[in-house]
């Protein structure tokens, strides 16, 4: 039966209409919604999470409970504008209010031209998951793309370095329903902090707390997971592989093992056994940092059999470094070998994405390209795939592992950027060079937006975005088993337009008249739900999105996707070993890829005059996320200002006092921070949250003007996590 919240029934009680939708943040909760509209004004007066949603369970996070106040902001773009200033001025008149029609010509002018004169691969796409919906995220933008041609964008900035890993081991990224964590007898929070970027989670840990779990937490920094939890584990970042590797050889060693589940669901143990052989404790803890007893009792705890199976939470964050997939990859094994798989709430989860296997290609039609198979730039290379230097071009070429090669030919330059979902000159990496790229005057970028970030003071064209509130969409997600229909609850504030619409307008003036380019929203939606043909949706139909507003995927449930095996590897096993890694270039089994970090000049650590470089590290602010929220002030109250936490003995060995503004600096420049000096963070790290808008640091630069455009072992993916830096007091 239903549940109404107290909030619902208020609303319908004071003549409100309620609508259900999902907020579409890059969180792995995907929180089911409702708003509350006033039938007189049209506004919405109230948000709150949908009571029924068995996940999310009627709390919305601090950000998105303040989703109206984002929604009808002051400064909320509301027309098309039109550069009229210096790109990246901060001063004086910079842009002019324009129509629509002249801001969809003017672009359809300019991309024809430059298509003209240097072929379709010198248009270029930049997004990334402002919204994670199917529909404005990337569904009618890839059908403009795909027609047009343009370069392909490799999507790498956040996860792809821990997918691959997965993928190698599991085969996909699948793990236990996360409701089911409340069965665990251990629960290991390991590169997470579950509190400030997936909230929902905490509440059945809780659960299996009160049965008895012990919840240890794994991560560089006492987050606020890590005061929360019963035990926290200091490492050093980088080191998550090496961590794994001491466990593999402590519970091989002691025959903690489900021998039998080896046998039958793994491959490649004998091999592995070898592998482990040569990590013992010792060795483990000169790399990580923690004490060989402590790793050898960490692995007991794990290796226990008992009623209740470990389950291990990894995020993000621990990937963000040089040998990021490899960790995972190491990580991923570890369910395997004490058949942890085998019971409700046991393995390892890094995403629920690959639970859901939709098939794009009727939303997105790659059809449209034909025959033609453009270029892939790698988005952690933006300053280079936007350089008029064609060797730099040639490098920003997406490589996901060691035996790819840059083609010899780099092709044309770029010449006009689409920039949506996204603000790369706050995100990318290597600030610097992407500046240098946004400040080409024979670059024409245009920008969807909500607000006048810093990517829009590079614009040439802004066009005003719509908000969640203000269009439909449908949202899975990567942290349960939930589909979501967004529904829109108000029009569109001013005149801003969903990102399908504005792609829509864009392709008709371009000439683009195939029947893909008129289809609603609400049509495209019902088509792409139609067409899935994977027994995960087999019990999901438009019309119960329409009536529910959100669908469990046809899982069975229990859900232990591997208790018998049957992964869905090359093999059908977990694979320890990896024929597939030896062929794609690299080491078939669990190894250790020490971080960029450890290949570093470093300074004589003793030295008064020069201390030793410190590993940087940009966590999630827990106000923000990623560049979003940034700008509204309630938020930006909370954080006060840019950070740098540093350990005691750091601040120490640099005279460095708790409040003081500090100069961090590597070859790529510096930041200007403000001092935090706390022993919650591991010696020899500094954190600096992120992802603070330039503009509103301290000189106009955040810490990603010090991020390298270098990349993970595998997958391409970004080093956020991996930033060798000198602090001094400024």
């Amino acid at each position: 039966m239903a549940r109404v919240s107290k909030r619902e029934r208020s609303a319908i009680e004071r003549g409100l209409r309620v609508v259900t939708g999902a907020c579409p943040h890059d969180c792995p909760d995907t929180c089911a919604w409702q708003v509350a509209v006033d039938p007189d004004t049209e506004r919405a007066v109230d948000i709150w999470g949908h009571a029924d949603h068995p996940f999310t369970d009627g709390k919305l996070c601090g950000k998105v409970d303040n989703y109206l106040e984002r929604s009808y902001h002051r400064e909320r773009l509301t027309s098309p504008l039109r550069r009229v200033g210096a790109k990246g001025a901060t001063n004086g008149p910079r842009f002019e209010a324009i129509s629509w029609d002249q801001a969809i010509e003017e672009i359809a002018a300019r991309t024809g031209h430059a298509i003209e004169q240097h072929g379709p691969e010198t248009v270029l796409q930049y997004s990334y998951a402002g919204t994670m919906g199917l529909v404005q995220g990337e569904g009618m933008a890839q059908r403009f793309f795909n027609r047009l041609g343009a370069t392909r964008l490799g999507r790498t900035i956040c996860a792809s370095a821990g997918m691959q890993g997965l993928s190698y081991t599991l085969g996909r990224a699948i793990g236990p329903d996360p409701l089911d964590f409340e069965h665990a007898g251990l629960i290991w929070l390991w590169g997470t902090n579950t509190l400030s970027s997936n909230m929902h989670l905490w509440p059945v840990i809780q659960r299996a707390r009160k049965a008895g779990a012990k919840v240890v937490v794994i991560d560089p920094v006492r987050t606020r997971t890590a005061r929360a939890a019963d035990e926290w584990v200091p490492i050093r970042p980088g080191t998550d592989g090496a961590l794994a590797l001491g466990l593999m050889h402590v519970l091989i060693r002691e025959d903690a093992i489900d021998r039998d589940y080896i046998e039958r669901g793994t491959l490649g143990f004998e091999q592995l056994r070898e592998r482990a052989s040569k990590w013992p404790p010792a060795r483990v803890e000169a790399i990580t940092g923690i004490p060989a007893a402590r790793i050898e009792g960490l692995a007991r705890e794990y290796g226990q059999r008992g009623a209740k199976p470990p389950a291990i939470r990894i995020n993000y964050g621990l990937q963000r470094h040089r040998g990021g997939g490899m960790a995972v990859r190491n990580i991923a094994c570890l369910p395997a070998l004490v058949g942890a798989w085998r019971h409700r709430g046991g393995g390892v989860q890094l995403s629920s994405s690959g639970s859901f296997m939709l098939d794009r290609r009727g939303l997105e039609r790659p059809d449209l390209l034909g025959d033609r198979s453009p270029r892939t730039f790698n988005m952690n290379r933006l300053g280079q795939a936007l350089s008029l230097d064609p060797e730099q071009r040639r490098q920003a070429h997406l490589r996901e592992r060691p035996v790819d090669r840059p083609p010899e030919q780099p092709g044309p330059p770029v010449h006009v950027l689409f920039v949506y979902n996204c603000n790369p000159a706050a995100v990318a990496p290597d600030q610097s060079a992407v500046i240098a790229g946004l400040a080409r005057e024979d670059l024409f970028t245009v920008v969807l937006e909500h607000f006048a970030t810093d990517t829009v003071d590079w614009a040439d064209i802004v066009l005003p975005a719509t908000t969640q509130l203000e269009h439909w969409d449908l949202l899975k997600s990567y942290g349960h088993l939930y589909l979501a229909l967004n529904r829109p609850a108000i029009a569109p504030v001013g005149q801003s337009l969903p990102n399908s619409e504005i792609f829509r307008r864009v392709a008709r003036a371009c000439g683009f008249d195939e029947p893909c380019f008129h289809e609603t929203d609400e049509a495209m939606l019902e088509a792409f739900v139609d067409s899935q043909a994977d027994p995960c949706m087999a019990e999901i139909s438009w019309a119960r999105l329409l009536d529910e507003g959100f669908c469990r995927l046809a899982l069975p449930d229990p859900y232990l996707p591997f208790a018998a095996g049957e992964f869905p590897t090359p093999s059908g096993r977990c694979e320890l070993y990896s024929a597939r890694m030896a062929e794609h270039g690299y080491d078939p089994l669990p190894a250790y890829t020490a971080p960029e970090f450890a290949d570093a000049e470093l300074d004589d650590p003793e030295s008064e005059a020069s201390p030793g470089l410190l590993h940087c590290i940009s966590p999630p602010a827990h106000s923000f996320l990623n560049s979003t929220f940034v700008n509204v002030e309630k938020f930006a109250a909370r954080e006060k200002q840019p950070l740098l936490l540093l350990h005691p003995d750091d601040a120490a060995a640099r005279a460095i006092t708790d409040g003081v503004e500090v100069r961090v600096e590597n070859e790529r420049g510096e930041v200007r921070l403000r001092a935090r000096v706390t022993d919650e963070v591991v010696r020899g790290t500094v954190v600096a949250s992120s992802i603070w808008w330039t503009k509103l640091s301290p000189d106009r630069r955040n810490i990603n003007w010090l991020s390298s455009p270098a990349e993970t072992d595998m997958g391409a993916g970004a080093l956020f996590f991996d930033v060798p830096v000198r602090v001094r007091a400024s």
